[in-house]
């Protein structure tokens, strides 16, 4: 594996485009403090037979001076979406999977099949709280020892090559702290009933605050094929590849034309 980040900017849009341009369109929307570049694994994977498109959300990447909000986030997916030819399957993790449920609600036509990682809780009640006093950490803790931290854990649990890898976006902290707060009372299972399409939903065992709050969140909504992933915590695209690109691609195959 290389540090390529998934192809090269497009023409300096918060987004990346790798693969065939007959391919079948995937965009990748990634979770907070991280970018574009944590969907590597995937892009290695898929982009031989996909069009695969990897974007930066407001306050990440290439977009880190913009503050994000909700409606921002889901503005720039739409247009990604629109550069892969109008209609794609949509894969969020985590802050990217609230994003995605925002599109798919709003822009229903848009999204051939939604994919959700790590995102399955309304954050509302003591969960919109838990999610609030996360961000404020986020956003007062000293950036420099935070991303020392994270840079340790990555290496110690990936090893040197895969951190630098999908970290090469850069790390965000104070972008991630304002998009999780952005995202409480948004009425995601709301957003889920009006989409009414196709749907993945993927935690991993290790993700228990996601895991624990996915039947409740998932109780009522047509269409929806829920997969765990034994092994894998918050991040489980990286931590479980394999099994997180197999899911989709047989998720896919099942997708109407």
């Amino acid at each position: 594996m290389t540090a390529t980040s998934g192809g090269a900017p497009t023409a300096g849009l918060p987004w990346r485009v790798q693969g065939p341009a007959d391919g079948p369109p995937i965009v990748f929307v990634h979770g907070a403090l991280m970018s574009h570049s944590v969907w590597q694994p995937q892009i290695d994977a898929l982009s031989d037979r996909y069009r695969c498109l990897t974007v930066d959300l407001p306050g990440h990447g290439v977009l880190v001076d913009r503050r994000f909000t909700l409606d921002d986030g889901a503005a720039v997916v739409e247009a990604a979406v629109g550069a892969v030819g109008g209609r794609a399957v949509v894969v969020g993790l985590s802050l990217g999977g609230y994003v995605a449920m925002a599109v798919a609600g709003r822009r229903p036509e848009l999204v051939r099949g939604l994919v959700i990682a790590g995102c399955t809780r309304e954050p509302e009640r003591l969960g919109g709280l838990a999610f609030l006093l996360y961000g404020l950490g986020l956003r007062i803790v000293p950036e420099r020892p935070l991303q020392v931290l994270a840079d340790g854990f990555f290496r110690r649990r990936y090893g040197a090559e895969l951190a630098a890898v999908i970290t090469i976006g850069g790390y965000h902290p104070r972008g991630g702290g304002v998009g999780v707060r952005a995202v409480v009372g948004g009425g995601f299972r709301a957003r889920l009933l009006r989409y009414g399409g196709p749907i993945l939903a993927i935690n991993g065992t290790r993700d228990a605050v996601f895991q624990r709050g996915a039947r409740r969140f998932l109780a009522g909504v047509p269409n929806v094929t829920w997969v765990t992933l034994r092994g894998a915590s918050h991040l489980s695209n990286v931590d479980r590849p394999v099994a997180f690109t197999a899911a989709i691609e047989r998720f896919i195959a099942r997708l109407p034309g």
